[in-house]
């Protein structure tokens, strides 16, 4: 085991993925926190410190995480369906946020996280202490809906059958992405001292955005036919020759073809292969054939199965992120 290759790994990869798949929650806290400043009339620069709240708590979380999956080994694991289900409410939860920022109706303002009531009590004289709970609470939560690449992080910690090394493994991966999240929270931060009007409304566009783009994702992992990939069906399989042997390339940046056509009825062997993918096109899906792979980051596992209705068959990551298409003819 390489930790120098692990923290890289969440620097580089890890943090980008995970950045598309959790950032939403962590802008939502700093537009929150910037919202109540323009209405108490403040003007604060500590904005960051909801940024540091949120990766700390979420350190100290998978860090304890990687500890379980390793003393238990191969015992513990996420289970898919958990995953797609917190994935869907947390594009929920972003929408909410963002018609709350936006002033779309008064209700929306009971969605955002708070702390609960006998908290609030204790804490009355420490506001800065109130102001964390969102964040902190939230950085937790993440463990919930990790990123393609996080899951291979925790494969390897299960892998290790060891709580203390499982636990490192997961720390060091988690501290490899903070530079992103810190940097765009610094930056967010800023431009809400600066801009707050209209970083207000940029920051719940953003959001709404992210929130969107998660609820898609977990409607595609789930294989549902209602989904932007849907309605934006690519014509490009017409163009590729028939073959009931296929190889299809699996690389951090998604699969390659995204296109196979197919003949109904006969069997179909699609090789997978993993180049170096650390994303979460590594966890190959086939949701209406109850087709699951997890490949590792170099590694080749071929599927089988007989097409028995003309139709396409979408293929996808766990998170819907990295979509393709088998054409049955």
């Amino acid at each position: 085991m390489n930790l120098l290759v692990i923290f890289l790994t969440g620097l580089t990869v890890g943090g980008l993925t995970c950045l598309a798949v959790q950032g939403g929650l962590l802008a939502s806290v700093i537009a929150a926190k910037e919202e109540e400043e323009v209405e108490k009339g403040q003007n604060n620069k500590d904005a960051i410190f909801p940024t540091l709240a949120f990766l700390i708590s979420k350190l100290i979380a998978y860090t304890l995480l990687g500890f379980i999956l390793g003393a238990f080994g191969g015992a513990i694991g996420i289970n898919q369906n958990i995953q797609i289900i917190m994935q869907f409410v947390a594009g929920i939860y972003m929408i909410a946020v963002a018609l709350d920022l936006l002033n779309v109706h008064p209700v929306f303002r009971y969605v955002v996280i708070q702390p609960p009531k006998f908290l609030t009590k204790r804490l009355r004289n420490v506001s800065k202490r109130k102001d964390l709970f969102a964040p902190a609470l939230l950085g937790v939560m993440t463990i919930f809906i990790p990123c393609g690449t996080t899951l291979a992080m925790e494969a390897l910690a299960i892998s290790s059958t060891n709580a203390l090394t499982g636990a490192v493994i997961m720390a060091v991966f988690v501290l490899g992405t903070m530079p992103l999240f810190f940097g765009v929270g610094w930056i967010t931060s800023i431009l809400g001292d600066t801009y707050r009007e209209n970083f207000l409304k940029i920051a719940a566009l953003a959001v709404l955005y992210l929130g969107i783009i998660s609820i898609n994702g977990a409607l595609i992992a789930i294989g549902s036919p209602y989904s932007f990939q849907s309605f934006l069906a690519s014509k490009s399989s017409n163009q590729i020759a028939v073959s009931q042997n296929v190889e299809i390339m699996v690389t951090s940046s998604g699969y390659w073809p995204q296109y196979i056509k197919v003949k109904k009825g006969r069997p179909v062997n699609i090789k997978l292969t993993s180049k170096d993918a650390y994303s979460c096109a590594s966890a190959f899906r086939i949701p209406s054939l109850g087709i699951v792979r997890n490949l590792q980051a170099n590694e080749t596992q071929t599927i089988s199965f007989i097409p028995d209705k003309i139709g396409q068959i979408p293929f996808t990551c766990s998170m819907g992120m990295y979509t393709g298409k088998i054409d049955v003819i």
